[in-house]
């Protein structure tokens, strides 16, 4: 009847409400899950995040320390490169001054062999000194160019100077203002090729330390380049990975927010369905009860005509009202209590949800917003490392032509001036040796003697 009815319709609702409140709580388990995840993402994020600055923390003491080695070593260099340019410039004020001493000598010799060797010089000396004494026989003459020219071939062979051997020849053969004429042009070539050679030497004695201080700077540019490369790639692959962990989070979020979407959705539909039910068993049970209240609410001439004469017949027994028709009509009211209670329920687990998901809904959008903008941050951030990385590659690359241009800069040095640099002081002794043999040898072609 109506009470298997109600019943079927309780146990209906109940199983709807056990269902929506498995949902629930299925919905609960997954929105708990995700935000677990979400915090153990974040989580893991503070930890890499601290991870990172501890190594830049530690990269940047190690920095500030390579920065005091390079500046102490820098200062050292700039004392010791002060004192070398010091003394350097005093090594070529003494040696200007010496080469300007030397030539002025040369030159003061060579006019006073010039003079005391001249025919004017040689006429004088004849009339004011005895002849008998001056005079030089052809025997004289011959010991004369004999002794120059041993003089000039024993240099010669000491020296390897085939000029000077060809000059010993001529002083045997030539006559003595030729010899004297070719000597001078020899002094002046010898003297000419010293200090050729002494402003060579100086060049490569430059460029070599030019190249050198070149070389240590393009060196220490390529070292930090390097690290910066290696710093910003470090950058580049953490930003990568912040700026996917980010995205996935966002998917994940929507993803919840989808289904939570979904399930409220559900929920609501059910709802709908219960407090529907609950309405439609409140009016069933309104329309019971006022049958029964408005039968068993009439006077009790309403059930019977009149009073009966004498006693009912046998097998009847004496009319009465139903005694328990109160205890029906009170449990249809006390069912009624319960499916508005049960309705009132509802509607307040409905509002309790609906204000949860719009609550959801806000974080979750507010969420991924944040984590948009961090993603934009993080692309902007991960754009500009990516452009100093390229500008740092290009760099690396130039500084690698450059320091390759300085080793070749420095073999053609070393193929120029190796040889100069290594047989300097033997190679201005010898001149040196060469000029003095020539002007020994002009002066004994002008009548001086050497014992």
């Amino acid at each position: 009847g109506i009470l298997r009815q109600m019943l079927d319709t309780f146990e209906s609702n109940l199983s709807a409400s056990q269902k929506e409140e498995q949902a629930n709580q299925a919905a609960y388990e997954e929105l708990k899950a995700a935000k677990e995840a979400e915090i153990k993402a974040g989580q893991d994020q503070i930890s890499t995040k601290t991870g990172e600055l501890a190594d830049t923390d530690e990269k940047n003491a190690q920095a500030k320390e390579d920065q005091k080695d390079t500046t102490a070593s820098l200062n050292a260099d700039e004392q010791f490169l002060g004192m070398l340019k010091e003394k350097c410039s005093m090594t070529d004020k003494e040696w200007e001054e010496r080469q300007k001493t030397r030539s002025m000598e040369m030159e003061a010799v060579s006019k006073a062999l010039e003079v005391l060797s001249g025919d004017e010089a040689h006429d004088l000396f004849t009339r004011t000194f005895n002849p008998s004494l001056l005079q030089v026989s052809s025997s004289e003459v011959q010991t004369a160019r004999s002794k120059a020219a041993t003089l000039l071939e024993s240099v010669a062979r000491k020296s390897g100077a085939p000029a000077l051997s060809a000059l010993a020849m001529r002083v045997k053969l030539d006559a003595f203002e030729r010899v004297k004429k070719a000597i001078d042009d020899m002094v002046e070539q010898l003297a000419k090729e010293q200090a050729d050679e002494v402003k060579h030497k100086d060049f490569c004695v430059d460029e070599f330390n030019t190249n050198k201080l070149q070389t240590e700077e393009k060196t220490r540019q390529k070292i930090d380049t390097k690290t910066s490369i290696k710093d910003l790639k470090s950058t580049i692959g953490a930003l990568t990975a912040a700026i996917e962990t980010l995205k996935a989070d966002v998917a994940e979020t929507q993803v919840q927010m989808k289904r939570a979407g979904e399930d409220r959705e559900l929920s609501n539909k059910e709802f709908q369905t219960t407090v529907a039910d609950q309405r439609a068993t409140q009016k069933l049970l309104k329309a019971a009860l006022s049958v029964l209240e408005d039968f068993y609410g009439k006077e009790k001439k309403s059930f019977v005509q009149a009073e009966p004469v004498g006693p009912p017949p046998a097998g009847f027994e004496e009319y009465k009202k139903n005694e328990s028709a109160g205890g029906v009509t009170g449990l249809l009211k006390q069912i009624m209590a319960d499916a508005k209670a049960m309705e009132a329920e509802a509607i307040r687990s409905e509002e309790d949800a609906q204000k949860a998901y719009e609550d959801f809904v806000k974080d979750s959008n507010a969420a991924i917003e944040a984590k948009s903008k961090d993603i934009v941050n993080k692309s902007e951030e991960k754009a500009k490392a990516e452009g100093a990385l390229s500008e740092a590659s290009k760099s690396l690359e130039a500084i690698a032509t450059e320091l390759e241009q300085l080793a070749n800069s420095k073999a053609q040095l070393h193929q120029s001036c190796d040889f100069v640099l290594k047989n300097f002081d033997l190679r201005q002794q010898a001149r040196s040796d060469e000029i003095e043999a020539l002007k020994q040898a002009k002066a004994i072609l002008s009548g001086a003697k050497f014992d």
